[in-house]
């Protein structure tokens, strides 16, 4: 009688065993399905606004051709995803995408559309609030909240080698040349220390800006690391 008892107690236990791990792998699914159907969303999104705009302006011209360069990002990513992680990595490209087009729209002087989720990798970088010019080693170098003649390239805010650098217009997409090596990286950095110093009294980047020098111009964590990590290198 006591074997058949423990016999029983061990039946019941290795059934409650496979079916918490049932209930685990199913819970881990619908996870992945969630993380994928929502990035999917998004992408599809970015992808109607891709091929259903055209511009003429210069800001709003070269907007789209970073939000194209997004959606091209993210639509890799998506091919490649396997865990939640990397869908909420592709999630972050097309809604970086959807800003440039944000972005393109209000150059073009036409509704921007509803607001945007926000993006991970923007966190604490805020956003220009006023006009900034600055010179550096000879050249001229300007930034603002608007798009205009003197700054064409839209950046949606994030950490460039480890320093918060605001959403807005610049006259030189600048981001791109810090993440190169080199001269380049130190150039770059330069100048954004240059226009979003403090010594300009109106800091002129919103309350949300977190400055570098803070914990020491470390970021801890920036998106490209992530991708990296996750995809094997850039993108």
């Amino acid at each position: 009688m006591k074997v058949f008892l423990l016999l029983l107690v061990v039946l019941v236990a290795i059934a409650l065993v496979v079916a918490w791990r049932r209930g685990a792998v199913a819970r881990e699914q619908r996870h992945l399905d969630d993380a994928r159907a929502e990035a999917q969303r998004w992408y599809e999104r970015l992808g109607g606004q891709v091929l259903n705009l055209h511009a003429d302006d210069p800001a709003a011209r070269q907007a789209l051709a970073d939000a194209g360069e997004r959606y091209n990002a993210a639509g890799g990513q998506l091919q490649q995803a396997k865990t939640v992680r990397q869908y909420e990595l592709a999630r972050e490209s097309a809604l970086e995408g959807l800003a440039y087009v944000r972005a393109a729209r209000i150059a073009m002087g036409i509704d921007p559309g509803p607001e945007l989720p926000p993006l991970a990798g923007a966190h604490g970088a805020g956003q220009l609030t006023r006009e900034r010019e600055v010179s550096v080693q000879g050249q001229h170098y300007r930034a603002g909240p608007q798009p205009g003649p003197g700054t064409p390239y839209y950046y949606p805010g994030g950490r460039v080698q480890g320093r918060p650098v605001p959403a807005g217009w610049y006259s030189t997409p600048l981001w791109k040349t810090a993440l190169g090596a080199g001269a380049g990286v130190l150039g770059g950095m330069l100048i954004f220390d240059a226009l979003l110093s403090p010594g300009f009294g109106d800091l002129g980047y919103g309350e949300d800006f977190e400055d570098a020098s803070a914990d020491g111009g470390d970021g801890g964590g920036d998106l490209g690391g992530d991708f990296g990590g996750d995809f094997g290198g850039d993108f």
